[in-house]
């Protein structure tokens, strides 16, 4: 997943931010105790190997893969073969990684460092597999995606908030705003994805933070998320997913008995989505320049915040809303409490949103 770090105090935190998945990998992207280049040319070693080995494995290993995945499909009488369809899915998976660093090697060697065309090319690589990534997930598992106020998504620069609630959306911003608009994104990512070789190598050919969501740099970290605003063109933006975090009933419910007071209060009004952390998103929203301000809400995603999710068939077959709101820049208020508000009541109009869909009659809200 890709999120906002643990900055700030809203009172719920740091490790309201860990994902319980998120300590084994940041066993390979942790450098606190090492030097950094030679942190990355361990974690690039292991990263890029597992992945290039993992295909070749798997391809050569695909047909009794499949065999074996059907057979358990059989065994547990699923009509919608989802253990055979997730065997596919690693073997996509894995191909796309594998075409991608291929791809990302041929720009590293024939372009300069910090250059645009290094930059230009990686932006364009990054469209070629986060395409082929979602491709492959909605071919496989029988997805529809259906989109509203795609019309608001140009001109920029812009910040983006996203909902994330699931494994498979971190994939929506690129496919309905750099892919269909040709936007140029800069990320809020957290640095537990480094283990993706990837997102390593792309996120830094291209101006992307990869935050430390420990909360023990709130001053660096903020510093380093305001500077992905300098310098934004009209086809560009940054991104981030304000709630740190892959919604769940279990980590809302989690989050209500840490929170107090106001904090408290802004969590309790929300049904669907957890409240913006007071770190990340605005530091990104306050910072210089102003810009216009995309929101970004889906539906038909919710419940899929693990892989155990997707074998119980939770994914195949599902309908995905999407849905756009923009802010203009000039409209944002100037002080910290009010920008507060502001987005405050942006997140509740998703909000109200996402639960006029979960229940039909209730009134539309998209003011």
């Amino acid at each position: 997943s890709i999120g906002g770090p643990a900055i700030g105090n809203d009172g719920a935190g740091a490790a309201r931010f860990r994902d319980s998945d998120d300590t084994t990998r940041a066993v390979l992207v942790d450098s606190v105790t090492m030097n950094p280049a030679v942190a990355q040319f361990r974690r690039r070693v292991v990263s890029i190997s597992s992945i290039i080995i993992g295909c070749a494995v798997v391809s050569a290993l695909l047909p009794a893969l499949l065999v074996v995945a059907l057979f358990i499909d059989l065994l547990r009488r699923r009509s919608d073969l989802v253990t055979s369809r997730l065997a596919l899915m690693l073997w996509c998976f894995l191909g796309v990684e594998t075409l991608g660093l291929f791809e990302l090697l041929a720009i590293w060697l024939t372009t300069n460092a910090q250059s645009e065309a290094r930059m230009q090319r990686t932006y364009a690589a990054t469209r070629h597999f986060t395409q082929r990534h979602l491709a492959a997930v909605t071919r496989i598992f029988a997805l529809t995606f259906k989109v509203t106020g795609e019309e608001l998504v140009v001109p920029g620069p812009l910040v983006i908030f996203v909902r994330h609630s699931s494994l498979v959306d971190v994939l929506i911003p690129s496919r309905f705003i750099a892919n269909v608009h040709q936007i140029d994104l800069r990320y809020v990512i957290k640095r537990e994805l480094l283990i993706d070789p990837c997102l390593d190598i792309g996120g830094h050919f291209t101006p992307n933070h990869f935050v430390d969501r420990s909360g023990r740099h709130t001053a660096k970290e903020a510093a380093a998320i305001a500077q992905l605003k300098r310098g934004l063109q009209a086809n560009q933006g940054v991104g981030i997913y304000p709630e740190g975090t892959r919604f769940s009933r279990r980590k809302r419910d989690a989050l209500l008995g840490r929170l107090k007071g106001p904090a408290r209060a802004r969590a309790e009004k929300l049904r669907h989505l957890l409240p913006i952390h007071s770190g990340g998103a605005m530091t990104l929203l306050a910072a210089q320049p102003k810009c216009n301000v995309l929101f970004v809400g889906h539906h038909g995603l919710e419940g899929l915040t693990q892989l155990a999710d997707i074998w119980q068939g939770k994914l195949y077959g599902r309908t995905v809303t999407v849905q756009f709101w923009r802010e203009r820049g000039e409209t944002i208020p100037e002080s910290r409490d009010e920008q507060r508000h502001f987005v405050d009541s942006c997140w509740q109009r998703i909000d109200d949103w996402l639960e006029t869909i979960s229940n039909p009659t209730e009134t539309p809200k998209l003011v």
